[in-house]
C-alpha cells in the first residue's frame, strides 16, 4: 500500500509524466520491448531515486517489464507529491512525500524495502546502507543492485574493499553514457537553472566559485563561463586542479576563494567544504548552494550556529546575518539546488541515464545469480547500445569499421 500525501494530485502528476514521456525516446523504445518480453516477471524491484516525473517513467518502464515496483525518494526536497500520486495511481507502490522529516524519510526507505526486493536501484547509497544495517535480514534475497551517483559509488566501493558488500552492485554512474552526459551536461544545466530561477539574478560579471572539478564540477564551471562569470575552482586533487587551470579557470584554496566569490557551488561529495571561517570571510550578500548529493558540503549547522538572526528572503533563499555585519544567503537549505530549487536534469539526459539503469537491472535479472558480491562496471555493449539509441533519437548514425580496419587496429 502506497504512502503518499494526496492522491487527488494525480492529474497534475500525469501531465508532468506525459510531458517527459514525449522527450524520453530511449525509454519508449525499451518499453515496447519490455511489454513484449516481460523480462522482470516475478521480480520485485525497489527504486530510491529523486521522485519526480523522469523517475516515474523509469518506474513505469520496469513495471511494463513485469516487475513489482516499490519506489521512494532519495531526497525529501526533490520529491514531487503530484508525481507520486500519479505513479501510485498507475500501479507502482510509492512511499514518499515532499518535505519528509528525517524519521519519515527513513520510514519511507524501510517501507520500500519491506517487500524483500530482488533488485535495488539506488541513488546515494541509502538503500544499500539499510540492507547492510537495520534491514540486513533482507539482503540475502537481493540478486544485485545499481547505483546512480558518484557519492553512492564511493560508498559501495569502500564497503566492497572492506569485504562488507553482500551482493553485486553495478556502478551505473561510471558508465560513459552516464558520467560524460548526465554529470557534465545534466548537472551543468540544471544547477544554473535552479540558481537563476531561485535568485532571478544576473550571472555575467559575477565570480562563481566551484568546489570540486570532477565531471559534475566541470559541467557547472563550463556553464558559468558561458553565462559570462569569472570562474574560480577549488580542488584537493592536484591533477583535476591542473586540468581546471589549463582550461582557463582560476584555481585556489577555499580560504582564498571565500573572499572573492559572489556565488559558491559545492560539487564534491565530501563534507565541510565551506565552514565557519569561510562564511566570515565572504562578501555581503554572497550566495551559497550545493550540487553534491548530501547537505553536508556547506556546513549548514555551523552557519546557523554563528548567525545572529535568520530571515526568509525569497522562496528557497534564507539569509543569515553574521556578527561581522554581513548577510550571506543559502539556497534550498544546502540540499541539491538543481532539484530542491528546480526540476533536475533535462529529460533527454535522464532518458540515457535511466535507460542504463533499466538495462543494468535487466543484466542483473539475467546474470546476477552468477556474480560474486562486488562492484561491477556497466557492460561495454550496454553502454554502446544506449549511445546508439540516443544517436538514433537525434536521427544520426556513425561509421562502422571494415574488417580490414579492425584487423589493422588489432595489429593482425
Amino acid at each position: 500500500m502506497s504512502m503518499i500525501r494526496n492522491a487527488a494530485l494525480a492529474p497534475a502528476g500525469r501531465q508532468k509524466i506525459d510531458w517527459v514521456r514525449a522527450h524520453m525516446p530511449l525509454l519508449s523504445v525499451l518499453e515496447g520491448k519490455f511489454l513484449e518480453t516481460k523480462p522482470f516477471s516475478g521480480r520485485k524491484i525497489t527504486v530510491s531515486v529523486h521522485l519526480e516525473a523522469k523517475t516515474a517513467r523509469l518506474c513505469q518502464l520496469l513495471a511494463a517489464g513485469g516487475a513489482e515496483v516499490h519506489a521512494t525518494g532519495s531526497n525529501p526536497l526533490s520529491t514531487k507529491d503530484d508525481v507520486c500520486a500519479a505513479l501510485a495511481e498507475s500501479g507502482v507502490n510509492v512511499y514518499a512525500w515532499y518535505g519528509a522529516t528525517e524519521e519519515e524519510y527513513e520510514s519511507h526507505l524501510k517501507a520500500a524495502l519491506s517487500c524483500g526486493p530482488d533488485i535495488i536501484i539506488d541513488d546515494g547509497g541509502d538503500l544499500l546502507g539499510l540492507l547492510h544495517g537495520a534491514l540486513s535480514h533482507l539482503a540475502e534475497n537481493v540478486i544485485g543492485g545499481c547505483e546512480e551517483t558518484t557519492t553512492g559509488v564511493l560508498r559501495m566501493t569502500a564497503r566492497a574493499k572492506a569485504g562488507r558488500l553482500r551482493f553485486p552492485m553495478i556502478a551505473v554512474n561510471d558508465a560513459d553514457t552516464k558520467h560524460l552526459f548526465d554529470n557534465r551536461f545534466g548537472t551543468g544545466q540544471s544547477v544554473w537553472d535552479g540558481i537563476t530561477r531561485t535568485t532571478n539574478l544576473l550571472v555575467a560579471g559575477k565570480t562563481a566559485v566551484i568546489a570540486g572539478f570532477g565531471h559534475c564540477g566541470r559541467g557547472v564551471a563550463e556553464k558559468a563561463k558561458a553565462f559570462g562569470a569569472r570562474v574560480v575552482v577549488t580542488e584537493v586533487d592536484p591533477i583535476k586542479a591542473l586540468e581546471a587551470a589549463m582550461l582557463g579557470y582560476a584555481v585556489m584554496p577555499m580560504d582564498e576563494a571565500a573572499k572573492e566569490g559572489d556565488i559558491f557551488i559545492t560539487v564534491t561529495g565530501c563534507k565541510d567544504v565551506i565552514v565557519e571561517r569561510h562564511f566570515l570571510a565572504m562578501k555581503e550578500g554572497a550566495i551559497l548552494c550545493n550540487a553534491g548529493h548530501f547537505d553536508v558540503e556547506v556546513d549548514v549547522a555551523g552557519l546557523r550556529a554563528i548567525a545572529k538572526s535568520r530571515i526568509q528572503l525569497r522562496e528557497n533563499i534564507e539569509g543569515f546575518a553574521l556578527e561581522n555585519g554581513k548577510t550571506i544567503c543559502l539556497l534550498a537549505k544546502g540540499r541539491l539546488v538543481n532539484l530542491a530549487s528546480g526540476d533536475g536534469h533535462p529529460a533527454e539526459i535522464m532518458d540515457m541515464s535511466f535507460a542504463l539503469q533499466a538495462l543494468s537491472a535487466l543484466y542483473l535479472a539475467n546474470e546476477g545469480k552468477t556474480l560474486a558480491p562486488g562492484v561491477y562496471t556497466v557492460p561495454k555493449e550496454t553502454d554502446e547500445r544506449v549511445a546508439r539509441l540516443a544517436l538514433a533519437s537525434l536521427s544520426m548514425t556513425v561509421d562502422a569499421l571494415t574488417p580490414e580496419q579492425s584487423a589493422y587496429l588489432c595489429g593482425v
